[in-house]
This record gives structure tokens, sequence and C-alpha cells, in this order.
């Protein structure tokens, strides 16, 4: 693994930076409602003009730079990532950085096809999004009449090429899918992926976020204890954003990611970078700071770093653990889309 830097920052609440997640677009080929819905997403929306969206070389750039300050591991998001064009190419770019494992998390749509070539370019692992087993109501929710078996084609696609474990993500939502846990986690059980269910969040302002709408974590959990012996298992490191647990039969395991319910701000490592270079410290953020401007303004690499140690040792978010004390208030700031900077 490559020295890291004599000072790696660390915020107010004494958490350090290790995780970056790297939206590479703003567009998708989903509707998703909880996400990208359509009579926001339209024919008309401005999407961002390609010469203000970072090319691969800042953005390796970049990922040079938060490797020295600790970053461990890199998502790649969108939007959707695998519509932007010979993205294998940024992949090799960043696995070139000593120490940096890169991952990418996908809506699945383009996965067949492209699975070969993501992994042969080096990237370790896929998330891809799936909400529903159902077709009829799979195609509902992406909204674009897409269907679920071109998913699940693309989930083993990936495995086939070594992009494992294929960790696979599900948003459970009150009243639309929350009858998917079961036939999901039946489905999942002793195949070798990791389903993760998570709780309906209120990311930007766009979803029509309502807190019944929300599936807590406690209830998936006990859906599957009434079918599967379960048993929870020790978190990998810290920040790790899913409970994991067991199925005690041997048939692997899953995930459980509480961030309404049960908030992990007190860990979290992770910062998102959006596709025209602007640094997000939290999902949740109402604005970014713009990073792309020192990227091309002939700031030296010594002088972005110094500048995010500093941005980083100022943060001090936790949206999550406020929400509950503070709803009112915090339902009327402004969010970034999660659409904007993924997941």
């Amino acid at each position: 693994m490559a020295s890291l830097p004599h000072r790696q920052p660390q915020d107010r609440l004494g958490r350090p930076i290790r995780d970056l997640r790297i939206s590479v677009t703003d567009r998708c080929n989903f509707r998703c409602r909880y996400c990208m819905p359509k009579e926001v997403f339209g024919a008309d929306f401005p999407y961002l003009p390609r010469a203000e969206i970072l090319d691969y070389e800042e953005v390796a750039r970049l990922g040079r730079i938060f490797r020295r300050l600790g970053v461990r591991k890199t998502r790649l998001t969108g939007g959707e990532p695998l519509l932007r064009r010979d993205l294998p190419l940024l992949i090799e770019q960043l696995v070139a950085i000593e120490g940096l494992e890169v991952t990418l998390t996908t809506n699945g749509a383009l996965l067949e096809r492209l699975a070969p070539e993501l992994a042969r370019a080096g990237l370790a692992r896929v998330t891809v999004s799936l909400d529903s087993l159902d077709d009829a109501q799979f195609r509902r929710m992406n909204d674009v009449d897409f269907p679920v078996a071109r998913v699940l084609a693309g989930i083993e696609a990936a495995a086939a090429a070594g992009l494992t474990p294929v960790k696979v993500n599900a948003v459970i939502h009150r009243k639309v899918n929350d009858d998917a846990v079961l036939p999901l986690a039946r489905h999942f059980h002793g195949s070798g992926h990791i389903l993760r269910f998570i709780e309906y969040m209120d990311v930007g302002t766009t979803n029509g976020w309502r807190l019944d709408d929300v599936v807590p974590g406690r209830e998936i959990l006990d859906r599957l204890r009434a079918e599967f012996p379960i048993a929870p298992v020790e978190p990998a490191y810290r920040g790790e954003v899913a409970q994991r647990w067991s199925y005690r039969d041997g048939g692997g395991e899953f995930g459980v990611i509480t961030s309404v319910s049960q908030p992990f701000c007190g860990d979290c490592t992770r910062a998102r970078l959006s596709a025209e270079g602007s640094l997000y410290t939290c999902l949740f953020a109402s604005r970014g700071t713009d990073l792309r401007g020192m990227v091309r303004d002939g700031s030296a690499d010594e002088e972005i770093e110094a500048f995010l140690h500093e941005l980083w040792g100022r943060r001090e978010d936790r949206y999550s653990e406020l929400r509950t004390a503070e709803t009112p208030t915090l339902e009327a700031r402004e969010r970034v889309e999660m659409s904007y900077i993924g997941g």
C-alpha cells in the first residue's frame, strides 16, 4: 500500500476521510420516483454541459490527491455511471493509484454487455440497484418499462467476469415495494451475492419523501427472521453503512442500511465528488465546494491537498442524527439531489 501523509485530516467529530464517491455523470436511463421522477427530470431538464464535467485526467488527479489524504476506496456513481463514454479508461487510471480500491454502483441496465470490459480495466466489484423481482412492479418503479430479467442477467455477467461479491441494493418504500423483501431474500439466499435493504431516504427535495413511507430496518429484519434463521455479523471496517447479517444455514449474508431509523453519522468517513467537480461532505448537503476551479486554474497538487485538508477539518455534518429532533427545520432546507452526487 502506498505511504500516506503524516497529517491525515480528521473532522470536528474525529472522523477521518476514507471513502470517496465520484459521480461521473448526472444523467440516468431510469426514472425511479425516489431519485429522478419524470415530472422533474423530463426531456427538457438542463443537464450539465459536457465542458463543465471533469474529464478523466482531472478525476484521476483528484483521486491521487485524495489518496494522499487517506482515502482507501472510491466508488463510481452517477446518475448512471455506465452511460459515461469509455468509462473503463477512467477505471484504469484510478486503479493505477497504489492502494486505492475502485468499485462502481449501477442500475444494471448496461452491465451484461460491459461487465467483461469493466473487469479487464481493473474494477474490483459492482453494486447493482434492484428494488423488486416482480417484472411489472420493477417496470413501474424504474418508470421506463425496463425488464427485471436484463438486470438479473447483468448481475450474473458481473459475477462471471469476477466482479465479486456482487452487492444488490434494494430501496424499500412502503406500499410501493415492501412486499418485495422476502422474494428478494429468497432469490439471493445462497447465490453468493450480498443483498442489502435500504430505508427510503429523504435525499434531495423532488422525490416527495415522507417518514410514513419508510419501512424501518427492524421491520425488515422481523420479516426475514420469520422465515430464515439469522445472526449478526461484525462490521468489516469503521464507517461501514450496512448492518451485516448472516444466514445460519450457510446461505451467505445480507445487510440492512438504516440511515433514517438508526443513523450512523458518527462513523461516516465518506466524501462525494459531483460530475462537475463540487465536493460534498454529506449525502444530505445543501451545497458543495468547487474543486474544478482549482484543478483548472493552475493550482499545484499540494495546494489542493492543503485546501482539502482544511475543508475536511471543518466538517461537522450529521444530518441523519439531527433529523428526528429537527425535522421541520431540516425538511425546509434545500438539499442536493441523489442523482447529482450518487448514493
